[in-house]
C-alpha cells in the first residue's frame, strides 16, 4: 500500500524518535543498517523530510537526525502524506480514473472502507507510542 520511499520513511522516523529518546543521534549508517535501507535513497528521504520539519538534523562530527520534542507526537500519517501525498486516501484501489460513488469500479466500496480505516488508524497513533514496544523489543524494523 505504501511506496517503498513510505515504508523507509517510516521505519527511519520510527527509529529517529526512539534514539533521540535514548538521547542520542542517528547517523544516516546506523538508520539504514536497523531498518535494512539503502543508504543514498534514505538519506533523500530523511533530507525532504527534514526540509519539511518533521525531523531535525545537524551536521557535524557528533550531527545526525533527531527529533524536537514537538515532532515526537507527529503522527503516522504526517509521514504518509509527506512522503506519499494523500492519494492513497483519496484513490481508486484499481486505479481507474472514473472512479467515485456515483460511478464506483468493482471493489470502490470494499476498498473505501479499508481506506478509511487505514486512514483512521494512521491520523490516531503518534510515531512516539510506537517507539515503546520496539524499545522493548517486541516490534521490530527489519524483514
Amino acid at each position: 500500500m505504501f511506496s517503498k520511499a513510505c515504508e523507509y520513511g517510516i521505519r527511519a522516523v520510527i527509529f529517529i524518535v526512539a534514539r533521540t529518546e535514548q538521547g542520542k543521534r542517528a547517523g544516516i549508517k546506523d538508520i539504514c543498517k536497523e531498518i535494512e535501507a539503502p543508504e543514498p535513497f534514505t538519506a533523500k528521504i530523511l533530507q525532504n523530510l527534514s526540509r519539511m520539519g518533521l525531523v531535525s538534523s545537524m551536521k557535524g562530527p557528533n550531527g545526525g537526525f533527531y527529533v524536537e520534542p514537538h515532532q515526537a507526537q507527529l503522527k503516522l500519517i504526517d509521514v504518509v502524506k509527506a512522503i506519499d501525498g494523500d492519494k492513497l486516501f483519496t484513490g481508486c484501489g484499481l486505479g481507474v480514473k472514473e472512479c467515485s460513488e456515483d460511478k464506483p469500479c468493482p471493489i470502490h466500496h470494499q476498498f473505501k472502507a479499508i481506506r478509511n480505516s487505514l486512514q483512521e488508524m494512521l491520523e490516531n497513533i503518534s510515531v512516539r507510542e510506537l517507539t515503546e514496544d520496539l524499545s522493548n523489543g517486541l516490534v521490530f524494523l527489519k524483514k
